[in-house]
């Protein structure tokens, strides 16, 4: 035996790697041990059961028309059908060796019988759901492409890609269906590329294509192709499920220089895809790099300002149509940067939400709001209701009602003095879920409205399902309520609807004294808006609470 020989052999006995080396008529001239291992044939008939399969797997992959590539369910050592895949590689002959090909075999699909050599397939490198290379083979593949095309001057198209609303569908019908529509959008892409491109599944919903290229159109067809090839339904447990991705794209050398940049400029390419309505492509820009930082350091600002008390909860007042006087409040975020001064929410809400410090941020509203109210009573104003909004990663987070009840307890604030708002959307998901936690809430003795009513999924039938005490009416319609006869008839049923729920009804939005007149004529309980007040801080709404009676602003 050659040294060349013997180095391949050791090679192949301590490789993790299912490898099968053929001759280019497919015989087998050397079998990985790993090969055994994967196939249930190590101790049952290794030398004769195990190459069959191995000549089987590798003659149908070099088969014409198969593109080097094969996947199906083999009858395995143990008696039962496996899903492998093989992909063959040719190396040219040398001095030491005569043209070969070389299979590497790994599990095709998810298979629990297949634990252990599918544990075995994601250390070297593969994905043990789909088995499309993981995010470790991802990391080398792109070295690689970089590395080719800075040698040669070529040019290399990274794609990252989301799929939209994954969690739906988990939520909807289990982790089972969303495992199986995983490994059909692997399946999927797999259509979509060519031999010498690389398809990754790096983690949850994220794809990537790493691919090199001769023009940047190379890479629109592509992407385009995929869009179109994942819009077509997917039948899962008899139910047909549309799922769409989002696609970041990034191409060196026109974005990056290295595989570093390359990756992380996809990276805001896909964010900016996402944000921007999803189911497209985005090209990564300078500009859009410009943005990313931005709102990086803003990311990082915020966290300063949570740990640095810069935040500060200004109050609008929820007025008595009949009375003018304060009946409760709205709790709502400011931002006071010590560098820049006022921060609009509208800047840094959305951010707060898409990085996951809404979560902390609300449950710091929530603490001081109910502080503030408990010393409002202490200071002998009389009670008021004050709300506080709820963002849909609070009320979907676990920690919701155990946060409510620690904040109640720690203030020592009655429950009947806070309310929670929460927006149409957040609710209808999951009905029965959010039916249950609502329920739990409302039994903690604290109100709950809908906000914003109108403007999301209104349904009447499962609006009689939710344990609410108020609706809010969105500001859209009331606007011009005075001069809409059809804005005017909504508000009208939205009020007569409350009303008949045994609800208490709120108006946002009320700017003039046309909106006032028109709500006050048609039994609007309660009035929020700049006619009276506009949100302000926790001084100056007490001294508008001593007034008694409000004047317009």
């Amino acid at each position: 035996m050659s040294d060349a020989q013997f180095i391949v052999d050791s090679l192949l006995e301590c490789l993790r790697d299912a490898v099968i080396i053929a001759s280019p008529d497919g015989g087998v001239l050397r079998l990985g041990k790993a090969f055994a291992t994967l196939t249930c044939f190590d101790g049952v008939d290794p030398d004769g059961g195990a190459v069959a399969l191995a000549e089987s797997l590798m003659r149908d992959a070099m088969a014409p028309g198969s593109g080097g590539r094969w996947q199906g369910h083999v009858l395995c050592g143990d008696g039962r059908e496996r899903p492998l895949e093989v992909v063959v590689l040719a190396v040219n002959g040398s001095n030491a060796f005569p043209s070969q090909y070389i299979g590497l075999v790994r599990p095709a699909l998810s298979d629990p019988i297949l634990a252990p050599a599918v544990s075995e397939a994601a250390s070297f490198g593969y994905d043990t759901l789909t088995g499309l290379p993981n995010r470790d083979l991802f990391i080398d593949r792109v070295s690689q492409a970089v590395l080719m095309a800075n040698r040669v001057g070529g040019t290399v198209a990274l794609m990252l890609m989301g799929l939209d609303r994954f969690s739906l569908v988990n939520d909807a019908l289990g982790h089972s269906a969303g495992d199986r529509l995983l490994v059909e959008v692997a399946r999927r892409l797999r259509t979509c590329v060519r031999e010498t491109d690389t398809a990754v599944r790096l983690d949850g919903d994220k794809f990537a294509l790493v691919m090199s290229i001769a023009d940047v159109d190379d890479s629109v067809i592509v992407a385009e192709k995929v869009l179109t090839s994942v819009k077509e339904p997917f039948l899962l447990d008899g139910q047909e499920v549309v799922a769409t991705f989002s696609i970041g794209i990034s191409v060196l050398p026109l974005d990056a220089e290295n595989g570093a940049q390359l990756t992380n400029h996809a990276e805001h390419a896909l964010h900016h895809a996402k944000v921007s309505g999803r189911n497209q492509y985005q090209f990564f820009s300078k500009d859009m790099n410009r943005k990313a930082k931005s709102r990086l350091e803003l990311e990082t600002r915020m966290r300063r300002a949570l740990a640095q008390d810069e935040f500060v909860v200004y109050y609008q007042p929820k007025v008595s149509a009949d009375a003018d006087t304060i009946v409760g409040a709205e709790a709502l975020i400011r931002w006071m940067d010590p560098e820049r001064g006022m921060v609009s929410p509208g800047e840094f809400i959305p951010v707060a939400e898409e990085s996951g410090q809404i979560e902390a941020i609300g449950n710091w509203v929530l603490l001081h709001s109910c502080l503030q109210n408990k010393a409002w009573q202490e200071a002998g104003l009389t009670p008021i209701k004050v709300s506080v909004n709820v963002s849909a990663r609070q009320f979907h987070s676990r920690a919701l009602l155990d946060s409510v009840v620690q904040v109640l307890e720690q203030t020592g604030l009655d429950p009947k003095w806070l309310e929670l708002e929460i927006t149409e959307s957040m609710l209808m998901n999951d009905v029965d879920t959010a039916v249950r936690k609502m329920k739990a809430l409302r039994d903690l003795g604290i109100g709950l409205s809908i906000d914003d009513f109108g403007t999301g999924y209104s349904s009447l039938s499962y609006l009689g399902r939710f344990p609410i005490t108020t609706l809010k009416i969105d500001r859209a319609f009331i606007a011009d309520v005075d001069t809409n006869p059809k804005t005017a008839e909504i508000a009208r049923a939205i009020i007569g609807l409350s009303r008949g729920l045994n609800l208490e009804v709120v108006a946002e939005g009320a700017e003039i004294e046309a909106h006032i007149s028109f709500l006050r004529d048609n039994g609007c309980d309660t009035v929020q808006g700049f006619y009276y007040s506009r949100p302000v801080a926790a001084g100056e709404f007490e001294k508008m609470m001593r007034q008694k009676v409000m004047a317009h602003a």
